[in-house]
């Protein structure tokens, strides 16, 4: 008898990005066409699926929190499958398998999507498997996140090497999906329902397949499908051009969202970091956005305490902050991922100091926030509906062409993933509140 007719439930849980994401749903996708059925609760299934961050050690603390609790649920279980997949599986194998040896499968990134290979015991396949080799990524078909929304992921891997970053490391070096298999993708899913698709990369503005670079991508997709919004992150300053924001001002379909990671507003740092760009160089590229776009929400990555940061180079990360303005940001202060080059500094930032920026920081950027959405007041955003809102089911949540969460009121129901008129009324610094606007 084959694994699979024992395993016929599984459950996936998803740590980290939205690359995670997509992978998780186009892995379920590949287990659902060979006769798996995905339910919700784990206490149903017969497989268990980890997909795995390393970004952060907080991450892996998480997953392992998760694999102790499941051991005493597998002891009253026995034919219970546990995988683990992903970043963490590809930099930490043999230590999963020695913390956590009831662990039945380790896959790294290249090595996710044959988990049901895996399981049934195909020949070439093992329980443990970490080596790159996506040379046939274009085998690899995108699935829908959910009925109105997609993720396609473009690109895999990372050339960039960021001091600080463990991800090239685990994702390999970059390779492009052929622009053919991704417009087939969004084409998929527009058949399917989906209104709004996201693309992803480590770095979608170093795109490149046999002459199509990303902005040329784009304009492909938003002329050739029938996708009605089209977002994509995440972007790196060296590499996003000003055609690409002359794409973006001229495509209606394109959102008018931009997150672009800055991480320190230092050139010492950023040099440090190896970011290849530098603050000035960074600014011009937000002059250029804001004179091509009339409207447009900026995020951005920032990190305080990296290795031998001074109190004035943190000041300068605050100052990049007060005069970009961004919508808003994910701050982090500075933790060593071990097998990175950073992990060879010498962390001499006290925690307390990193925790003290960190606070500044935050609490600069939630004024900012906050004032930035004071301006999106009295405005109409066509928005996304989403469902219901997470405090009552007599509102709805949408997300805006700023990639900004709405929550409005409206007389009649509403299905996920109609696009509508939203009038803003009140905002604070995290959500948008507004009504909906009637078209007659």
């Amino acid at each position: 008898m084959q694994q699979r007719d024992r395993l016929k439930t599984f459950h996936i849980s998803t740590f980290g990005c939205q690359m995670n994401l997509a992978d998780s749903s186009t892995l379920a996708s590949t287990l659902i066409t060979r006769g798996y059925k995905r339910v919700e609760s784990e206490s149903d299934a017969d497989l268990l699926i980890f997909n795995t961050c390393s970004v952060r050690k907080k991450a892996e603390d998480r997953v392992y929190g998760r694999l102790g609790k499941i051991y005493k649920f597998k002891k009253r279980k026995p034919h219970l499958k546990i995988a683990v997949v992903g970043c963490m599986a590809q930099r930490l194998a043999d230590e999963i398998i020695k913390k956590a040896p009831y662990v039945d499968y380790v896959l790294g990134t290249d090595r996710v999507f044959e988990l049901p290979d895996v399981i049934e015991g195909i020949e070439g396949t093992s329980p443990v498997m970490t080596a790159f080799g996506h040379e046939n990524i274009d085998m690899i078909t995108p699935a829908k996140e959910t009925q109105f929304s997609g993720f396609v992921t473009i690109s895999r891997g990372c050339n960039n090497f960021c001091t600080y970053c463990i991800v090239p490391y685990v994702r390999g070096k970059e390779v492009s999906h052929s622009d053919k298999f991704i417009i087939d993708a969004v084409k998929k899913m527009v058949d399917e329902g989906v209104v709004e698709i996201t693309l992803l990369g480590q770095n979608v503005n170093s795109y490149n397949y046999n002459g199509t670079n990303f902005p040329k991508l784009l304009q492909k997709i938003a002329r050739e499908t029938g996708i009605k919004r089209l977002r994509f992150m995440t972007s790196h300053p060296k590499d996003l051009s000003r055609q690409l924001v002359d794409v973006i001002a001229d495509e209606p379909k394109l959102m008018r969202h931009i997150h672009l990671p800055l991480q320190s507003g230092s050139d010492r740092i950023l040099k440090r970091m190896k970011r290849n760009y530098s603050y000035d160089h960074y600014m011009k590229i937000i002059e250029y956005i804001n004179q091509k776009l009339d409207y447009v929400s900026i995020t951005t990555d920032l990190i305080v305490g990296f290795p031998s940061e001074t109190e004035e180079e943190f000041e300068m990360t605050l100052d990049a902050a007060r005069a970009i303005r961004y919508d808003t940001a994910f701050m982090f202060r500075y933790s060593v991922r071990p097998g990175t080059v950073a992990a060879n500094f010498e962390d001499d930032v006290p925690e307390e100091d990193k925790i003290r920026r960190l606070n500044k920081l935050i609490e600069l950027q939630q004024k900012i926030s906050y004032d930035k959405n004071q301006r999106e007041v009295d405005s109409i955003n066509y928005s996304v509906v989403e469902g219901f809102s997470r405090k009552s089911n007599d509102q709805f949540r949408a997300r805006t062409e700023g990639n900004k969460t709405i929550i409005f009121k409206a007389g009649r129901n509403i299905q996920p993933g109609t696009i509508l008129p939203v009038k803003v009324l009140t905002a604070d610094a995290f959500t948008l509140h507004g009504e909906l606007e009637e078209i007659n």
